[in-house]
């Protein structure tokens, strides 16, 4: 696992967040806050907070954080803020592993209102988040730069710049600056974690499995290194040997649900489904949070719609919105409707759909978040009434809002949404059979959507040239990620052809 996948659905549509992880300091007893120097020797961001007992719960809490035990780091970070309530950074940590969206966003907005309290390095990891939460990413970027220039002997600034990278798809720059993070601390597991993943997003499966094996060697006690490698197992389809390296993840820590997420799908690509649901409902068997319940029912959902249980997978979606129905968890309600809203428009239901993906914007609009998340919101509404009408046949409406999506992502200059308007442009030439057209927008989507590497296969077969469909047909059956929708929509068809 790579990082905390509670928030996927809201943060994937919204934003990008990069994970702050900050550095030690000195903390000096009834002094107020004291940071170490960044002009020292050590060179690292400073911890800023007046209790040594807190600087001890955060600590403690970010050591469980990065090891992606994200459950078992809450209960430290909240003692860290209970013991210094000025703690930003702690604050910020808080924000990151937090079960809902609803608490990411209260805890992300007490790190800001602290932020001038912190050190200048605290500062730029608190702003480059807030950044990333309102769909920022220049912003964003600019700040976590700033934060590597101050800090260059800082292994987490140099990680969190990567994230920023591995964020946008920019594998080879994530790269980079997370072997800075592995060169300046060869003890820092963690980077050796992502770097792993960094590479296998690059199509290198040699490096990727020789960086998750030097994680495997840094904590052998420890459960989240064998889930990333039983990852990779699975990406490269070797489903046995993945079981395997999950399993042995749950020897060490039987609530390490994750390794129930990666099984399922191991038996899923494997012709299992019923085996698949079994093995997630091992997950709501022992969940200790909403997030945990979250994890399984999505799995569920994506079991269901990848074995053509529509009406099925709609009722696990309820389900997951009423988890949030009950916290009033607004990003985690309308991340959930964007799903539903994704089914139905998969299923053919065009008018539910729309439906779906307008009551989850206004549920937004209405909400407490930012003005910019309400303005990106609004923008990827675009994007959704675009494909309601391709759906329906009706290109002049998709082209409008397809342009009002381009023209809107272009002036926020955020390379992820850039991507997701060529894949609707894509899909839009797809519709009016020019295929040449197709493959030049999709080729600039997003490499990491199996649904693109369908379509890619699509427009070659409109085209007749069935070996380079063949060739992005099997790319796409043979995605083998951890449960995502839109590869349960595709993977079948994909494997037909």
């Amino acid at each position: 696992m790579h990082r905390n996948r509670s928030l996927v659905i809201f943060l994937a549509i919204v934003f990008v967040v990069g994970v702050a992880l900050s550095g030690c300091a000195k903390v000096e007893e009834g002094k107020g806050p004291v940071a170490s120097n960044p002009n020292s020797e050590s060179g690292k961001i400073p911890v800023t907070t007046s209790s040594e007992e807190a600087r001890k719960e955060f600590l403690q809490g970010r050591d469980l954080s990065e090891k992606l035990l994200i459950q078992d780091s809450i209960a430290h970070f909240d003692k860290a803020v209970s013991l210094d309530p000025n703690f930003a950074i702690a604050e910020l940590n808080r924000a990151n592993v937090s079960p809902t969206g609803r608490e990411f966003f209260d805890h992300l907005k007490k790190a800001v209102s602290l932020s001038d309290k912190a050190s200048n390095g605290e500062r730029l990891l608190i702003l480059a988040t807030e950044a990333g939460a309102n769909a920022n990413a220049a912003k964003q970027k600019d700040l976590l730069e700033q934060l590597v220039a101050a800090y260059p002997n800082d292994e987490r600034a140099h990680f969190n710049l990567g994230g920023y990278y591995f964020g946008q798809q920019d594998y080879p720059k994530a790269i980079v600056h997370y072997k800075k993070a592995t060169d300046l601390s060869p003890t820092y597991s963690t980077a050796f974690n992502i770097l792993g993943y960094a590479y296998r997003q690059n199509g290198d499966y040699a490096d990727a499995e020789q960086a998750f094996k030097k994680y495997i060697e840094l904590i052998p006690k420890d459960p989240n290194p064998y889930d990333s490698y039983a990852e990779l197992l699975l990406k490269m389809g070797r489903f046995d040997e993945s079981i395997a390296q999950y399993r042995k993840a749950l020897e060490i820590d039987q609530n390490f649900i994750n390794a129930h997420q990666g099984i399922a799908a191991a038996q899923l690509y494997s012709g299992k489904p019923d085996a698949a649901a079994a093995e997630l409902q091992k997950i709501t068997d022992k969940a200790r949070s909403d997030a945990e319940r979250r994890t399984a029912l999505f799995g569920l959902t994506v079991v269901d719609v990848d074995s053509g249980k529509i009406d099925k997978a709609l009722v696990d979606v309820d389900k997951q919105y009423a988890l949030g129905e009950k916290t009033n968890d607004v990003p985690g309600m309308t991340g959930d409707l964007q799903l539903k809203g994704n089914i139905l428009l998969e299923a053919g239901k065009f008018d539910e759909a729309k439906s779906q993906f307008e009551r989850g914007l206004k549920m937004t609009e209405a909400s407490s978040l930012s003005q910019e998340i309400k303005d990106n919101a609004r923008l990827f509404h675009h994007f959704n009434l675009a494909r309601v009408a391709l759906g329906k046949q009706d290109l002049a409406t998709a082209k409008t809002e397809a342009e009002a999506y381009r023209k809107g992502t272009e002036a926020l200059k955020n390379p992820f949404q850039i991507k997701q308007a060529h894949s609707l442009a894509g899909m839009i030439a797809l519709e009016e059979k020019d295929f040449d057209k197709a493959i030049a927008e999709l080729q600039q989507a997003n490499p990491q959507n199996p649904y693109d590497l369908y379509r890619l296969c699509q427009a070659h077969q409109g085209k007749g040239d069935m070996g380079k469909a063949k060739e992005f047909c099997t790319k796409a059956a043979a995605f083998n990620s951890l449960p995502q929708l839109n590869l349960a929509f595709i993977r079948m068809k994909a494997a037909k052809v």
